[in-house]
């Protein structure tokens, strides 16, 4: 593909706070972005960190865009906000910076537009009005209360991971109601609620699970997991490596190197529940052998042994961090006048060019109240016979997945669940790893959840004959997707340059830990270990002098990764509409933690110590952080942005005298008097439950989110309005599954249907003979030959 992908797109942005990402996602893939503001500017040019006089999360999630600055309030401004909008396709908007103008009308002057409305809780339900912020969402949704020590306070994540989720699903959002657009030349309607993105996309704990899944327990307990084994960290002699043991062949490559031990001889260790068991033991025998080893020589000899193992990386060391230059991860820019920072570029590679930043955020004082499209816009091609909307937008699209886990798992379904035929492509030799039940007819609920609405063709792809039917499958196709080591599907002969040769039109999706350009391009990875490697882990700690990470109950960015991945095929999708090209995608895991921790890495080049672990303490607000309430093991997450919510709250507490104390008074005094102000907020939080204060303070205008459990999310009267789950079924589960059919809500698109996941190889030959156009006598000998490999009769769909 020649250029960007989203050259010719023409996108309005007033989003400020949760969504900002986006536009800035939609610009590096070539989208013309342009920022309406009003005077004096967006509330988010003010969001902390600022360094040298400017915001760092607002230069970093506004670059690449353009700049209009218009009084919402006047007529004028009114008038040439519809005209821009006019000649516009998307526009992107967060309720905190409406416009002020209904989106209803904008559509009615503009049909074809797509409106994409960004709040913390969605246009709908009884939360509709409170207020979000990064930590009351991440409490709400489940997963704080997996996050964090045993009989410690639960944990909040680094900053930015939650806007990212949000971010990433409004730029998918926005590009599937585009492409639907096109297919059908009407617009819609779409509502991004930031609390069901995370709860739904983060790592929903309804949704794929990582194979440590295997070693938790699934009757929901009350306390915080022992997380610390999922994915150990252990000592070594120059800090810290985790190690992510989870196929057999890695325990048992990993009982050679140590010995052979006679303690873990038998079979019963090949399994993750009883490593996990054993973990008291194991571990420390490990973290022995490491001892005597530095972290590169220990990445370098599990590499050679075949074992999983990273080194845990500080936002300095990562700054300073060869490959990261080498793959172009991290670049120096100009992210504000005179002020250069180090910073992530952006998500992907396309044709083996970065879509990245181009340009600084603009400066408010150089907007004007005039803006002219440029007048490249593309042309999109509409079909002859254009759809009917509130069909699949992906209908009649075939992709080919290779993917595995639950990066390959999500990534497949986002196309799956909207109407494409996805064909999974998999070796009953070599199982994806989802696939970890090892009782005859029986699944895994990852493999329900994450394999829905697919067709399972077992395909020996180790065999010439193999690879001949998959380019063969591929000349007819749309899409390839894989996520494995860089290089294979080069070595295997069916990589992009190959497949183009068959179908010019293909896009191939590949996705890695690391990436194919660097000196660690060939390291092994999972989630775990990539966000150890991009200081993810390092920050997600209680204080910087805790040696223990409180990560481990997470696979992020495994999730956002497929999403990010999902978002780059979708507009080399847009592309090809109007140019006829296919396009060669690269998305490595670790650009993807990278750019959520963008704030952190750009701070800390600036100002070198600047950047630590600082738990549930909010540097730049107070009280703000995770506070217990009446109960056992009960807590809210409360942030208190301003002095005008501090005043609020001193109301709802009935101690408006604190509203003008000294202590209190600014932003600054309450930072300076954090102890003094959380024993206020404490104090009246002791005796309510997390659900009455949360009502309570959201009601007066006050940032609260109640920590909620897994089966609570089922029963939170928010999102049982929204009918955020459905029930999956599955003729080999035990009963139903609850599960998302959407992340965002349209007005044209459907819900995901909810087709059962195939069994390994259930649709082989109905694809051979109807797809591939092989006769019964063909079919046969490449069954005998082990190419092809029809499910076992026994299984089921």
């Amino acid at each position: 593909m020649n250029g960007l992908p989203l050259t010719g797109v023409r996108v309005v942005d007033v989003t400020d706070g949760l969504g900002e990402s986006c536009g800035r996602f939609l610009a590096d893939l070539g989208a013309e972005v342009v920022r309406v503001e009003r005077p004096g500017g967006s509330r988010s040019r003010h969001a902390e960190p600022v360094e040298a006089g400017i915001s760092i999360p607002f230069a970093l999630n506004n670059a690449n865009k353009n700049l209009v600055i218009l009084d919402l309030d006047s007529e004028a401004g009114r008038s040439r906000f519809r005209e821009l909008v006019g000649g516009a396709d998307i526009l992107v908007e967060t309720m905190s910076a409406g416009s002020g103008i209904e989106p209803a009308d904008l559509r009615e002057e503009n049909p074809a537009l797509v409106v994409v409305t960004v709040s913390g809780f969605g246009l709908t339900g009884p939360y509709r009005d409170w207020a979000a912020t990064e930590s009351v969402i991440y409490a709400m949704s489940g997963v704080l209360s997996r996050s964090g020590e045993p009989g410690r306070d639960p944990l909040l994540p680094p900053a930015g991971l939650v806007e990212q989720s949000v971010g990433v699903h409004a730029a998918w959002s926005a590009l599937l109601a585009f492409y639907d657009r096109i297919r059908t030349g009407s617009g819609q309607l779409v509502d991004i609620s930031a609390f069901e993105a995370v709860v739904h996309g983060f790592d929903p704990g309804f949704g794929v699970q990582g194979s440590a899944a295997a070693g938790r327990r699934d009757d929901f307990p009350r306390d915080r997991p022992d997380a610390a084994n999922f994915y150990p960290v252990l000592r070594c002699a120059d800090g810290q490596v985790r190690i992510c043991l989870l196929a057999k062949r890695q325990w048992r490559a990993m009982f050679a190197w140590l010995g052979e031990p006679e303690e873990f001889a038998d079979p019963v260790y090949d399994t993750i529940p009883a490593r996990f068991a054993a973990a008291d033991r194991l571990h420390p025998l490990i973290e022995e052998m490491f001892a005597a080893h530095t972290r590169d020589e220990l990445v370098a000899e599990g590499a050679a042994r075949g074992i999983p193992i990273g080194g845990v990386l500080r936002i300095g060391e990562v700054l300073d961090n060869e490959h990261f230059s080498a793959a172009g991860t991290l670049i120096d820019a100009e992210i504000a006048p005179g002020v250069d920072a180090r910073i992530p570029s952006g998500y992907a590679s396309i044709g083996g060019n970065r879509a990245g930043f181009r340009h600084r955020a603009p400066v408010a004082d150089a907007g004007a109240d005039e803006y002219t499209w440029s007048t490249n816009a593309e042309a999109w091609r509409r079909a002859d016979d254009l759809g009917e909307p509130g069909s699949h937008p992906f209908a009649g699209l075939r992709v080919l997945d290779l993917g595995v886990v639950v990066f390959g798992a999500e990534l497949g379904r986002q196309f799956a669940d909207h109407g494409a035929d996805v064909i999974k492509v998999e070796n009953r030799e070599f199982p994806d790893g989802l696939r970890q039940s090892k009782r005859p007819n029986s699944l895994s609920p990852s493999v329900a959840w994450g394999h829905r609405n697919r067709r399972s063709l077992g395909l020996n792809l180790r065999t010439d004959a193999g690879k001949d039917l998959f380019r063969k499958l591929a000349a007819d196709a749309d899409v390839v997707l894989a996520n494995f080591k860089p290089g294979t599907l080069d070595a295997m002969g069916i990589g992009y340059d190959e497949l183009r040769q068959v179908n010019p039109r293909i896009i191939v999706s590949e996705g890695s830990a690391f990436g194919s350009v660097g000196p660690w391009n060939t390291r092994l990875g999972y989630g775990p270990l990539v966000r150890a490697a991009c200081g993810v882990s390092a920050l997600w700690r209680y204080s910087d002098d805790d040696t223990g990470l409180s990560d481990g109950s997470t696979v992020y960015p495994d999730h956002i990764g497929g999403q990010v991945s999902a978002v780059t095929v979708l507009a080399a999708l847009i592309a090809r509409t109007s140019r006829g090209q296919g396009a060669d995608i690269e998305i490595a895991q670790a650009d993807t933690a990278l750019v959520a921790l963008g704030s952190q890495l750009a701070r800390e080049s600036l100002a070198a110590g600047s950047v630590s672990a600082v738990g549930n303490s909010d540097p730049f607000a107070s009280p703000a952080g995770v506070y217990p309430c009446a109960g056992d093991d009960e807590w809210i997450a409360v942030t208190v942005r301003d002095d005008s919510e501090w005043r609020s709250l001193a109301r709802v507490i009935g101690r408006e005298d604190l509203a003008d104390d000294p202590r209190f008074r600014t932003v600054d005094a309450r930072i300076d008097n954090r102890t003094e102000a959380d024993k206020v907020l404490t104090g009246w939080l002791a005796d309510r439950t997390p659900t009455e204060a949360m009502t309570a303070l959201q009601e007066a205008g006050v940032p609260a989110g109640a920590m909620l459990r897994l089966p609570e999310l089922l029963t939170d009267p928010h999102l049982l309005e929204r009918n955020a789950y459905s029930q999956l079924e599955h003729p080999l589960l035990s009963g139903p599954l609850p599960t998302a059919v959407r992340v965002a809500r349209f007005t044209s698109i459907p819900d995901a249907p909810l087709r059962p996941a195939p069994a390994p190889g259930a649709d082989t030959r109905e694809i051979a003979l109807e797809v591939l156009g092989l006769d019964e006598a063909e079919l046969g000998a490449l069954v005998a030959d082990g190419v092809l490999q029809p499910t076992d009769g026994n299984a089921q769909r």
